[in-house]
């Protein structure tokens, strides 16, 4: 009588075990989503997220292409931070490119992104005549392009004024403190009267000397120190 064949198991877990724990491991990462939506914190799911992302092993993300938002969209709810990061950048190049177009303004001023917005600086001497709220000839070529850059965005922008440590010669102010607000309040005025640009998203201050770039310890230091900033803003952020 022959005997019956023995019948011998593969070594290991059966191959079907292996496309059930891959399903269990899915659905737990479902249900940790869900509940992540359901206490709508999202800092909290981003870090989740990430973590999930590291687990298995996602190592690509897919481009986001910067000419799809357009400058109108920035204004949209439940925009993302990171979106208005780009809309920052996008901003800080568009305004460095403008400015650089002019070799002397390019020598004049300063573009740099900041936490809330973009700053940009212009010698007073480049925008006023000494002692004076009047501006000067080229003081036309820096304004039109903030005008410009007003019209396309939807930020505010604060002007704010300011000097070095000594009184202006020949000015018709009292001191710094009201030459550096009129300063400010005259370029206001500018962008308000030649750019169409609404009140409601401006602001002028004036500083004096209570803020300097570089010590006033030199001439060359009192130059930079004597400037105009324009701060482009998100319009929900409070900002001087």
């Amino acid at each position: 009588m022959a005997r019956k064949e023995e019948i011998r198991c593969e070594e290991g877990l059966p191959p079907w075990l292996a496309t059930f724990a891959d399903m269990m491991s899915l659905l737990l990462c479902f249900f940790v989503l869900l509940l992540s939506f359901a206490n709508q914190d999202l800092e909290n799911f981003k870090m989740l997220l990430g973590s999930i992302k590291d687990a298995f092993g996602v190592q690509k993300e897919k481009k986001i292409d910067e000419a799809a938002f357009s400058s109108k969209q920035y204004e949209r709810p439940g925009m993302d931070m990171s979106r208005q990061e780009r809309v920052d950048l996008k901003l800080t190049m568009q305004l460095r490119n403008l400015l650089s177009q002019d070799t002397e303004l390019k020598k004049s001023s300063g573009v740099e992104a900041e936490e809330d917005g973009v700053l940009v600086r212009v010698d007073t001497g480049y925008l006023f005549e000494p002692g004076a709220i009047a501006f000067t000839p080229d003081a036309a070529a820096a304004l039109d392009r903030i005008v410009a850059t007003l019209q396309e965005y939807t930020f505010h922008c604060v002007i704010r004024g300011h000097s070095d440590d000594n009184p202006e010669h020949g000015s018709a102010y009292p001191s710094n403190w009201e030459l550096s607000a009129a300063r400010a309040a005259r370029v206001l005025r500018y962008l308000v009267d030649n750019g169409g640009i609404s009140p409601l998203r401006l602001k002028a201050v004036g500083y004096a000397d209570t803020r300097p770039l570089v010590p006033n310890s030199s001439d060359a230091n009192r130059i930079r120190n004597r400037r105009v900033e324009f701060f482009f803003h998100r319009p929900n952020t409070l900002s001087w």
